[in-house]
């Protein structure tokens, strides 16, 4: 799991177990637990999202490299791109 996912999963459960710290679970409360959940499903989407077009970006760039042939250059572009991963 990403570490931004894992974080977001983290702050949620905190939020939620404060507010329900005083025994009464409000409809302020169940309203606060459904918006935080929903930004966390948001933000592991947009994340989903933003690695799969590095994944295509990258992927186009290997091709483009190698499209005339691998070059010392185009080797180590490639090999950028999977340190960044």
């Amino acid at each position: 799991m990403d570490p931004k996912n894992t974080y977001r999963e983290g702050e949620q459960d905190t939020k939620e177990a404060w507010r329900e710290s005083d025994g009464d679970e409000s409809l302020a409360d169940k309203v606060g637990d459904a918006g935080d959940e929903l930004r966390r499903q948001v933000g592991n989407a947009g994340d989903s999202i933003d690695q799969g077009l590095d994944d295509a970006s990258d992927s186009a760039k290997r091709a483009q490299r190698g499209a005339d042939g691998e070059s010392l250059a185009d080797k180590v572009g490639n090999a950028g791109d999977d340190l960044r991963r």
